[in-house]
């Protein structure tokens, strides 16, 4: 596996451990005098919540010391909530480098 492709795992992995938003777009055209036209457009927006399987295998990568599979839940929710916040501060830190 090449480092761009690992590189672009490991993101999508941070992205589902934090949870983010998406939005789908949901379209209905119809057919008059042979022209197609959009009739509805529906934008929704759908929050995916943090996953905490995502969050043990990101614990793995990052080599963690102890075993996950030896972690209780609370401990496991802990190490989440200590990685959302640590990926939080680097998002808001990549977005003040975008507007400097």
């Amino acid at each position: 596996m090449n480092s761009k492709t690992k590189k672009e795992i490991t993101e999508a992995l941070k992205k589902k451990a934090v949870g983010f938003d998406t939005f789908e777009t949901v379209e209905e055209f119809t057919e008059s005098d042979g022209e197609i036209k959009l009739v509805k457009r529906k934008v929704t927006k759908k929050t995916v919540p943090p996953d905490v399987s995502a969050v043990k295998l990101l614990l793995d990568i990052e080599g963690e010391s102890s075993p996950i599979s030896s972690l209780s839940d609370e401990e496991l929710e802990n190490e989440r909530a200590k990685l959302i916040k640590f990926l939080e501060g680097k998002l808001k830190n990549e977005n003040r480098k975008m507007q400097n």
